[in-house]
């Protein structure tokens, strides 16, 4: 299978053969490298779950400051605060009004946010949505939210964090994706299958 690498123009960014990275073919889309102040490894991976609601995706920040989460037997909406560059910077809301609601505050920026896992899983009249999210940081794991229901998947770093969140929404969260960046081109992504990026 052949995976979009994209190349942004200029001499900031490099075209590199990639290592071997433990994911799923069909959850990375994009790998590049930016050589400028030094290697800069940014992947988009995801988004897991279903095609309802419609598309959205938060960028890219320096990492995550905050999270706040709505669940019940799913997940109903999500929301960050990420840093960039020192300042807090909201992202939009993503879902509908319900669930309970619980707020994740990390220490950033000594804690960062290094993993993701959760479910996905048809809900009541609705395809496949995000039925549980799980969150670990460096230092601590906050979760699991809603119905441990259905197909896991999961995203870890080694020597990165997560920089970003993408998705589709609706009435619930439908799915999630992540923006991972780390200065260690050997960080993995863990998921069920191994991939090479041609």
């Amino acid at each position: 299978m052949l995976i979009e690498t994209f190349h942004p123009p200029g001499d900031l960014y490099q075209h590199h053969s990639p290592p071997h990275l433990p994911c799923s073919s069909s959850h990375l889309s994009n790998w590049w490298i930016n050589m400028e102040g030094g290697k800069m490894l940014s992947v988009v991976v995801g988004p897991w779950g279903g095609d309802g609601g419609s598309s959205w995706d938060d960028g890219s920040y320096s990492g995550v400051r905050e999270i706040t989460i709505c669940y019940g037997w799913c997940i109903d909406s999500i929301r960050v605060l990420y840093d960039k560059n020192g300042e807090p910077v909201s992202g939009d809301k993503h879902g509908g009004s319900g669930g309970q609601a619980s707020e994740i505050k990390l220490q950033y920026p000594e804690e960062k946010l290094i993993g993701v896992s959760g479910h996905y899983h048809p809900f009541w009249f609705c395809g496949p949505v995000i039925r549980s999210l799980t969150f670990n940081s460096n230092r601590r794991t906050f979760g699991p939210f809603g119905a441990q229901v259905g197909t896991p998947f999961s995203l870890t770093t080694d020597g990165g964090q997560i920089v970003g969140f993408q998705g589709r929404s609706g009435w619930y969260l439908d799915a999630i994706g992540f923006r991972w960046s780390g200065t260690d081109p050997s960080t993995k992504l863990l998921s069920p299958m191994v991939c090479t990026i041609l």
